[in-house]
């Protein structure tokens, strides 16, 4: 078998000797294993390698794409086949292609994405790190009274990607993930929440027993929950929960949203739609940060992108397809599933921290609501309504009262965004997505 960054421009080759004239393939080999310890005893172990392999071909403009996970020399060369056949059938679309040989990336960055030595550990140990982390959890409080176990997880993958304008790049990448989710009773009454750590290298996680008295600390504050009435108030979001808010403005922002019309900042680049206070960057280019990657799914560097300055829209995501669409250019912010055409992702998207500690930002509240845990998807992206489920802690003269729980909150995310008065200065990069606290000045908060 042809080493793996061979076998994709192989392939190309081939392709071109069948009339294809452009197209592009990626292989991804990945090693996983995941074990979940729930109190003490182990609950499920999961270890998994696969090859898999996407060829995207074009005929004009037409194309079409498949993929497999068997890589003996007769199935690609079925795979060749019937990418080419079904190529044929496919309608024209003047957006299609690869991005312009002189945009592809010239050189292969090292980020520092890749740490191999979970695979190095014994089963034993990487059952051990699971089992700490909830043996932490159920020590931490005696009202911790079950769990729903703890969990390590570890990946570690090889990417090659070639297309035919000559790009042949390839990069390995990892990510380790501790997570541990205890229950909490009292009279009568329980509560779940949960901690984690994820991080590209093992010795960048949290220690196993700090995640779990975090864990049981955030479950704990939970217990005794009330109802309140119906009332708009400053909302505070902690930094979890803000970057559910940010996943939702990348979503927005996206070029693939833009172009369908289907998010409420169609055709407002250059406008005010956040207060002065918000300025919001995708960067892919950070070393060893958990979206990071040295270039796209079409070959492009990734790089900085601001897309909200002070306020104000100054780009959306875009990869070569919907910049197309929109008369602009790829941002670097293609994604691949192995099996479908390249679109628009999120790298490393967070809002940039302010000058305000989170213990002021709770101060500067008389009467209002810190959301601690957001439930169910209730938000528009083409009006902007955002309407979701959600349970935290009431405030009360700058500190926190009581928990709250069965209410919604409810807005509009032009309104929310400029209403953004204060942002915390504790950013982590604790995922892709990541915020730190931000105050929102008014939001109905819906209860009985």
């Amino acid at each position: 078998m042809l080493a793996a960054p061979d076998l994709p421009r192989d392939l190309l080759t081939r392709a071109r000797s069948r009339g294809a004239s452009a197209g592009d393939a990626i292989l991804v080999e990945s090693d996983t294993f995941s074990v979940q310890v729930r109190l003490k005893a182990i609950d499920k172990v999961k270890q998994a390698r696969e090859r898999r392999l996407g060829l995207r071909l074009f005929f004009g403009q037409r194309s079409a794409i498949t993929a497999t996970s068997d890589l003996s020399a007769d199935s690609l060369s079925r795979l060749l086949e019937e990418t080419c056949a079904m190529a044929a059938a496919t309608p024209e679309d003047p957006a299609a292609g690869l991005p312009e040989p002189s945009a592809l990336s010239p050189k292969i960055p090292d980020l520092d994405l890749y740490d191999g030595s979970a695979f190095d550990l014994s089963l034993e140990e990487r059952i051990a790190l699971a089992r700490r982390t909830e043996e932490a959890a159920l020590a931490a409080d005696p009202r911790i009274t079950n769990s729903e176990g703890g969990e390590f997880e570890a990946t570690a993958a090889r990417i090659c990607y070639a297309n035919t304008h000559g790009f042949l790049g390839e990069y390995r990448a990892s990510s380790h993930a501790l997570t541990v989710v205890p229950i909490a009773s009292a009279d009568g009454q329980m509560q779940r929440d949960y901690w984690y750590s994820v991080h590209r290298k093992l010795s960048g996680l949290e220690a196993p027993e700090a995640i779990g008295r975090t864990a049981a600390a955030r479950t704990v504050r939970r217990l005794h929950a009330r109802k309140i009435p119906t009332q708009e108030v400053p909302v505070i979001f902690e930094p979890e929960v803000a970057a559910s808010l940010l996943r939702t403005l990348a979503g927005a922002a996206s070029g693939s949203a833009i172009y369908k019309k289907a998010s409420f900042l169609a055709g407002r680049l250059g406008e005010m739609i956040a207060s002065p206070a918000v300025t919001v960057v995708d960067d892919g280019s950070l070393p060893g940060a958990l979206g990071s990657r040295p270039f796209d799914a079409e070959g492009l560097p990734t790089r900085r992108t601001v897309l909200v300055e002070q306020g104000v829209l100054k780009s959306y995501l875009l990869d070569s397809y919907s910049a197309r669409k929109l008369g602009l250019a790829s941002t670097g912010n293609a994604g691949r599933d192995i099996g479908d055409a390249p679109g628009v992702t999120a790298t490393n998207f967070f809002l940039l921290p302010g000058p305000h500690a989170p213990e002021a930002i709770l101060r500067s509240v008389d009467r209002g609501l810190l959301v601690t845990e957001l439930i169910g998807f209730g938000v528009n992206l083409v009006t902007g309504d955002y309407s979701r489920g959600a349970a935290g802690l009431w405030i009360e003269r700058g500190e926190v009262a009581f928990p709250v729980e069965e209410i919604t909150i409810a807005g509009n995310l032009t309104e929310m965004l400029r209403q953004i008065e204060m942002v915390g200065n504790d950013l982590v990069l604790r995922g892709r997505v990541a915020a730190p606290t931000l105050k929102i000045a008014r939001m109905t908060v819906a209860g009985h």
